[in-house]
């Protein structure tokens, strides 16, 4: 036993552990930006751009990435949805 414990300092052992945590809203505006788990999500206004990096921070806590691929703000992502046919030409 220890100098702290044995004088009743230590309080390593009697701390609340909380795990249950809000989400806290960035969107101040009105009217408010989609919720991140709707399905119109990526139409949120930007609060960072760093197009030198590949993503976006929308207010609605989602970062966009430039491959179309998004991170939710409870950690799940969602793969790159590009469209079928996106690029190609045709020649005439």
């Amino acid at each position: 036993m220890n100098e702290a414990s044995r004088r009743g300092t230590d309080k390593t052992t009697n701390s609340p552990i909380t795990t249950d945590r809000e989400t806290p809203l960035m969107c101040q505006h009105q009217p408010p930006c989609p919720s991140a788990v709707s399905a119109d999500r990526e139409s949120a206004r930007l609060v960072a751009h760093h197009p030198e990096q590949g993503w976006s921070l929308l207010c609605n806590g989602v970062v966009l990435f430039e491959d179309t691929g998004e991170l939710l703000p409870d950690g799940q992502a969602i793969a790159p949805h590009r469209p079928v046919g996106a690029g190609l030409t045709t020649a005439a």
